[in-house]
């Protein structure tokens, strides 16, 4: 029973907050040069699709940013990347004020993060003839796992595999490892669930392996320092989360992922 007051508390705050709107030290930490520059990232095609028609970025990265525009009162740029890992590089340019990127613990030295809004499966795919059946066969001597350089699972990976050998593909997101794990016949390739399943599906001489080796916790981030702006996105998130913007912005771009619970 406490617990839920303590989350009934922290729900009417943060609806509290959006309602006050953004203070000025958080307009200027997340639009400093008067308008919202959101890094966006094709690489994930759960998050971000390219409209056919128009080719302008769908999807829930998209939907929150012009969101967070809309309720800042500036307008919005998106600023477009191929790969997580180049989203990362982008903090140290100073390329954007707002970032949808997996937390991970080499990031949150250069970015603010809030607590995550979805929650993305990650795992492998092998050719459908392969050894290596489970999750934890791939950990082996000789098996090269093709990554996305960069990516949550290539720093992921990079801290806890103690046999395997990564092949990091140099942007490009999913596509990118998928071509080098073919052109290279690797012996897996580590992506997320969804990415990898929409290719199996025309490619039957590969296979998805159940399970997954991590989750994805993805979440919106700002510049580290910029502690005003961090605290409005981490009420806007939670915002979405409840309202049920999160759910509808997947289910109008026709994907699947978790809805991350409140934050504590």
């Amino acid at each position: 029973m406490r617990l839920f007051s303590i989350v009934v508390a922290f729900l009417a705050f943060t609806g509290s907050a959006m309602a006050q709107g953004p203070s000025p030290d958080a307009l200027k930490d997340l639009a400093p040069t008067g308008k919202l520059r959101a890094a966006i990232n094709f690489g994930n095609g759960v998050l971000v699709q390219k409209d056919p028609a128009t080719a302008e970025p769908k999807g829930i990265s998209p939907d929150l940013a012009r969101e967070l525009a809309k309720r800042l009162g500036v307008p919005l740029e998106m600023v477009v990347f191929d790969s997580a890992g180049k989203v990362f590089d982008g903090v140290k340019s100073n390329a954007w004020d707002v970032a949808f990127i997996g937390i991970e613990p080499v990031r949150a030295a250069e970015i603010e993060f809030t607590a995550p809004y979805v929650i993305i499966e990650v795992t492998y795919m092998v050719p459908v003839n392969s050894p290596l059946k489970t999750v934890a066969d791939v950990d082996r001597p000789g098996v090269r796992i093709a990554v996305g350089r960069g990516s949550a699972y290539d720093l992921y990976l990079t801290r806890t595999l103690k046999n395997a050998t990564l092949v990091r593909a140099e942007g490009g997101g999913g596509s990118a490892l998928i071509a080098a794990f073919v052109k290279e016949k690797l012996e897996a390739a580590a992506a997320v669930k969804q990415v990898l399943e929409a290719y199996a599906k025309t490619h039957p001489e590969v296979t998805v392996m159940e399970g997954k080796f991590m989750e994805l916790r993805q979440a919106m981030g700002t510049p580290k320092g910029r502690t005003a702006g961090a605290k409005y996105l981490s009420a806007f998130v939670e915002d979405m989360k409840a309202s049920g913007f999160i759910a509808d912005a997947l289910k109008r771009s026709n994907q699947s992922a978790t809805v991350a619970p409140p934050a504590k």
